[in-house]
């Protein structure tokens, strides 16, 4: 597909885009020893060359409407041409097309560079001393410089190291208010400050450095005529896109090229690179990526922002940095133990500083804002992974206005991105609407919508296959998991509500007799209903994953079911005879007796890997599913607390009370209940993402696909049994088309050439 090459080629070797404002700072660096001649005449060729129509200088062919970006720009080339007294008529455009927009320089509700108020007026000061006219009042030239003046004493305030790095970092607007010997304190291993021409180029100027030479020259002599505005980034701009891929749902298209890159990626995290390890949210958003995708890094490398002193201390803390805030906060999430004091750190403070964002009236004005909202309210272990992917793409604009990552440029994520997700997505939901139109008919065929007393929980138990197990190809494996959902809710009610003591015996009878049971031998039609469905279905399901594993595994489903029957019957039992278990003979019962295992073991036959049986009968198989059980079993123990009690029904917390004799209140059990669902959680992320392993990776990521939509339905009530509370998720994955929401400013997600 002509699509994905492009992308294939876009991920190996990304274009850095050329910045005008860049270029024009390098290219008024003088030639060493003389201040007649440019150092790279390339780059004021490249000037003269690259003028836009309107006089404007600035890579914004997507986006017709004049920013502060463009401003800048066509304000630094001007200043660059008149330095070299070239190009007459360039600069009488640009100055015109200044003039023309001076109003967006004045307006404080434009989104502004980093730095804008001070550098726009220092550079606007500069030009007039040079001679330069510009068709603006004078009342506006005061405005401006007047806003500067504000601003520099608002900074004044502060003697933080971040304002010291703020200040390095505006350079341009700051001139010889400057002690060049503090600036250059922030020079890098490459020779650069902050990775940044134009606030290198700038020191260079003022103050000759051999290492900030060499610098810019092996930029020129990389990228030609013009430079980009950040560099190195390679790295950096790979990463976003593997984060973009992954949070659009079309990582899957391209997983050779993003183990090169992380590979590359984690090479350069064990070697400490500057070019991760010096801005906090590359840092954030690599340990992340790294860690997520089952490479073993340390949180110790973020120990440098650990507490909230520490953020507000260092550039991105100093401009309150609401990217590096939410990677910082994601990243705290990807916790694999009770004792990570970093991570757990970094996710209290950031979370607050979050949640304050959120209560700030400016900030809701922000497209930001529902990232912040959604960042806090569902963390990546309570998501809906098709869910997150269509919001993602319809608010590609919300998210990619996070990428700003210069004074005057915007990482671009290539629009055929966007167009590969929405073609994706799109074709996945006519799949996701057959398929349920499939398991309708199947429903009715095994009269399982004659049950009066099951929930009829079908689009339900779809919509967790369909929102995790997405991709098109995975058909019977989201067929085999809504299947048997909807099989274990029925079961779950017969013992529940709806049989009587010898039915439920009945019904285990025949199981265990499986091939051998007799049509004759069904105490009634409830238990006829519910054995053919679960004999028919077990039977084609380990007929089709039998063909795919070249292995009879049908004996293995069978088993499954017999082991949940007989672990509901025991619950039975002791509610009938008022046995009260103690919580380890409960939590051992309850992990199977919860009814994932028909769920969710039958499906790791249908994801593509052969899962042999020694894997099946491993104790690591058997870890992931109690862990994943246990975290289900008490999420909804938690949710359900006050019904069941009601219902005279035992549950954890009951019996946390009950063997304390009292003496733990409830709302004290509930703190240790949901103690022990994070460790679960927790040892359960840490066993799908190890490497070492029996059980294949994409069949234990089912285990973990379970756990977060166990989370998110029973993340405020359970969802699972209200009737209305995950109706708008159905819709959204299987039924409502996109809509794309891109305003005109965010056109920058561009096709670049």
């Amino acid at each position: 597909m002509e699509l994905e090459t492009r992308i294939r080629n876009q991920l190996l070797r990304p274009e850095l885009p050329p910045s005008s404002y860049d270029t024009a700072w390098v290219s008024m660096v003088p030639l060493r020893g003389t201040h007649q001649s440019p150092c790279f005449p390339q780059c004021v060729e490249w000037i003269l060359q690259n003028q836009q129509d309107d006089g404007s200088w600035g890579v914004n062919q997507f986006d017709s409407s004049v920013n502060k970006d463009v401003l800048l720009s066509t304000l630094a080339c001007v200043l660059a041409l008149k330095r070299w007294n070239v190009g007459r008529e360039n600069i009488w455009r640009g100055l015109h097309f200044i003039g023309r927009n001076f109003s967006v320089a004045m307006d404080e509700q434009t989104t502004a560079p980093i730095g804008f108020n001070i550098t726009f007026a220092t550079m606007l000061s500069l030009a007039i001393d040079m001679g330069l006219e510009f068709p603006i009042r004078q009342t506006d030239v005061h405005g401006i410089l007047e806003l500067r003046e504000m601003e520099l004493k608002r900074q004044a305030v502060y003697g933080s190291y971040g304002r010291k790095a703020y200040m390095a970092y505006i350079t341009e607007g700051l001139g010889n208010r400057l002690d060049w010997d503090e600036v250059m304190k922030f020079q890098r291993k490459n020779g650069s400050l902050f990775s940044c021409p134009s606030t290198t180029a700038v020191a260079l100027i003022h103050k000759y450095n051999d290492q900030a030479h060499q610098y810019l020259n092996s930029l020129v002599s990389e990228f030609g005529s013009a430079v980009p505005a950040v560099y190195p980034s390679k790295l950096h701009c790979q990463l976003l896109m593997v984060d973009a891929l992954e949070r659009m749902g079309i990582s899957q298209h391209f997983v050779n090229e993003i183990k090169s890159i992380l590979d590359m990626a984690f090479s350069h995290w064990l070697q400490k690179d500057e070019e991760i390890m010096m801005d906090i949210a590359t840092c954030a958003m690599t340990f992340r990526l790294l860690r997520m995708n089952g490479y073993d890094v340390s949180s110790d490398e973020l120990s440098h922002v650990a507490e909230a002193s520490n953020f507000c201390d260092s550039l991105q803390g100093y401009l309150n940095d609401t990217k590096s805030l939410l990677e910082l906060y994601k990243a705290s999430k990807v916790s694999l133990s009770g004792n990570d004091l970093i991570l757990d750190s970094i996710g209290s403070w950031s979370g607050n500083l979050l949640k304050d964002k959120l209560c700030s009236s400016r900030v809701q004005k922000n497209l930001i804002f529902g990232e912040i909202d959604y960042a806090v309210k569902f963390p990546f272990y309570a998501t809906l992974e098709r869910l997150e992917h269509k919001r993602n793409i319809e608010h590609f604009d919300a998210w990619g206005s996070l990428m700003l990552t210069t004074k005057g440029s915007s990482f671009h994520v290539n629009q055929e991105f966007l167009a590969l997700a929405v073609n994706d997505f799109s074709l996945s939901q006519s799949v996701y609407q057959d398929e349920l139109q499939h398991l309708d008919s199947w429903v009715k065929e095994n009269k399982l919508d004659q049950l009066q007393f099951a929930r009829q929980k079908l689009t339900y138990c779809y919509l967790s296959a369909a929102a995790t197990i997405f991709p098109s190809e995975l058909s019977d494996a989201r067929i085999s998991w809504a299947k048997n959902g909807v099989l274990t809710t029925v079961v779950d009610d017969f013992f529940d509500v709806g049989g009587s003591k010898a039915e439920l015996e009945n019904l285990i009878e025949l199981v265990e007799k499986w091939h051998e049971h007799h049509a004759d031998k069904y105490y009634s039609e409830q238990v006829r209903i519910i054995f053919s469905a679960i004999y028919a279905t077990t039977n084609q399901l380990g007929a089709k994953a039998s063909a795919a594993q070249d292995r009879d595994v049908t004996k293995h489903l069978a088993e499954i079911w017999l082991d949940v029957l007989r672990s509901m019957m025991m619950e039975a039992e002791w509610q009938r005879s008022q046995h009260v278990p103690t919580v380890e003979e409960y939590m051992t019962n309850a992990v199977v007796s919860f009814a994932l295992g028909p769920i969710v073991l039958p499906a790791l036959y249908f994801v593509g890997q052969e899962l042999l049986e020694h894997a099946v009968k491993d104790q690591e198989y058997d870890k992931l599913f109690r862990l994943m059980s246990s975290c289900g079993r008490l999420l909804n123990d938690s949710k359900s607390f006050e019904r069941e009690g009601s219902q005279g029904k035992l549950n954890s917390i009951s019996l946390l009370v009950l063997h304390s004799g009292n003496s733990v209140s409830t709302e004290a059990a509930k703190k240790v209940i949901q103690k022990s669902i994070d460790t679960s959680r927790r040892d359960l992320l840490r066993l799908v993402l190890r490497k070492e392993s029996v059980v294949p990776r994409p069949c234990k990521e089912l285990f973990w696909k379970m756990c977060k939509i166990l989370h998110l339905f029973y993340y405020q009530t359970d969802g699972f049994s209200s009737p209305k509370e995950m109706v708008g998720a159905v819709n959204a994955v299987i039924n409502e088309p996109l809509k794309i929401q891109m305003s005109d400013a965010s056109l920058f997600i561009s096709s670049e050439k």
